[in-house]
């Protein structure tokens, strides 16, 4: 297994309050890439909001291979913004990217 770090870019539709930003970092926290060397090293937060209510979640994800790293971190993303209250209509996702790689092969 291998541990990639995925970004997943958002746009947020309508005003999103403080609280759900809240509690989407809450539901996102076991997959927050701070639990690995790049992400620590890094400082990459889970949720990034932008000005524009654009966002990035960044998500550490355990898969065989980089597309099925890609398809868990859109679900696992999918999934929290449910537990936040959105959904695809407000908060539509766009492509997953790898953006870091953590494995345990030499």
């Amino acid at each position: 297994m291998t541990t990639y770090v995925i970004s997943v870019p958002g746009t947020f539709t309508t005003g999103v309050a403080a609280d759900t930003r809240t509690r989407l970092a809450r539901a996102l926290r076991p997959a927050d890439p701070h639990g690995t060397r790049m992400g620590s090293a890094e400082d990459l937060d889970v949720l990034s909001v932008n000005e524009d209510n654009t966002f990035t979640l960044r998500l550490t994800v355990e898969a065989d291979t980089g597309p099925h790293a890609e398809e868990e971190a859109r679900r696992l993303a999918g999934s929290a913004l449910r537990d936040a209250g959105l959904d695809e209509g407000s908060a539509p996702l766009g492509p997953a990217v790898i953006t870091g790689i953590d494995s345990e092969v030499r």
